[in-house]
C-alpha cells in the first residue's frame, strides 16, 4: 500500500475540520446534553462507522476518476471549496434553530444499538464529511504513485479514527457539562457559529490551493 508523502499535513487538515462543530459533533453534543455520556459514546461509535463507509464509497467512485482526469481533480477542488463556504454561512445563519434542536431531543433515552444506528446515519450522510472526502482529501494523495483508491481509503480510515477520539471527547465534555450548556442557548449558538466560521476558512483554503495548484 502506498503511504501518502503528505500524511502529516493531512492529519493537521483533518483535525481542523473534525474540531469544527459540524452536524456530527452537534448531534453528539445534543445527545450528551439530553441523555449523558454513555449515549454520546455509542453515538460517536456509530457516527465514525458511517463516516468510514462513506469514505470508502467516495474512494471507490472518485479514485479511478481522479487517477485519469486532471479536469475532474480541479472541478472537485472548486466544487468542494465553494460548498464548504456555503455550509459555513448556513451554519452561522441557522445557529439559533440548530441550538434549539440540540436541547429538544425527547425524554426517553435511546438504547446503545439505537444510538449507534442513529449515529451511523448522521455520519454516513454528513455533508461536511462528504465534501472533505471528495474535495480536501484528494489533495494529499500522491497521484504519480498510483493506487489512488487505496490511498483514499487509508486517509478515510485515519480521518475516522481521529474523529472517534475528537467527537468522543466532545461527547464526554458535553455530558459532564450538560446542565451548564442547556441552561443558556446562546452558548450553543456560539458553538455553531464557530464551526461555521471554521468551515468558511477551510473552504477558502481549498479554493486557494486550487488556484495555486492550477
Amino acid at each position: 500500500m502506498v503511504i501518502p508523502s503528505r500524511l502529516a499535513e493531512y492529519i493537521v487538515a483533518a483535525m481542523i475540520i473534525i474540531l469544527a462543530p459540524g452536524p456530527s459533533v452537534l448531534f453528539v453534543i445534543a445527545r450528551a446534553i439530553a441523555w449523558g455520556r454513555k449515549v454520546a459514546v455509542f453515538t460517536v461509535a456509530g457516527n465514525v462507522s458511517g463516516s468510514f463507509v462513506l469514505s470508502v464509497f467516495v474512494a471507490l467512485g472518485l479514485g479511478p476518476i481522479l487517477q485519469r482526469s486532471d479536469l475532474a481533480y480541479i472541478a472537485v477542488q472548486w466544487g468542494g471549496g465553494l460548498y464548504l463556504i456555503y455550509l459555513g454561512i448556513d451554519a452561522i445563519r441557522q445557529r439559533k434553530a440548530h441550538a434549539s434542536d440540540m436541547t429538544n431531543q425527547g425524554d426517553v433515552s435511546p438504547t446503545a444499538l439505537r444510538s449507534m444506528r442513529d449515529g451511523f446515519w448522521v455520519g454516513a450522510l454528513n455533508p461536511k464529511a462528504i465534501v472533505f472526502y471528495a474535495a480536501v482529501l484528494p489533495q494529499f494523495i500522491d497521484r504519480e504513485k498510483g493506487q489512488i483508491t487505496s490511498q483514499l481509503i487509508l486517509l478515510g480510515a485515519i480521518f475516522s479514527i481521529l474523529a472517534f477520539f475528537s467527537d468522543g471527547t466532545w461527547g464526554l465534555l458535553a455530558g459532564t457539562a450538560r446542565a451548564w450548556l442547556a441552561k443558556d442557548s446562546s452558548r450553543l449558538e456560539k458553538l455553531r457559529a464557530t464551526g461555521g466560521s471554521i468551515m468558511i476558512l477551510l473552504g477558502l483554503s481549498v479554493l486557494y490551493l486550487a488556484i495555486v495548484g492550477g
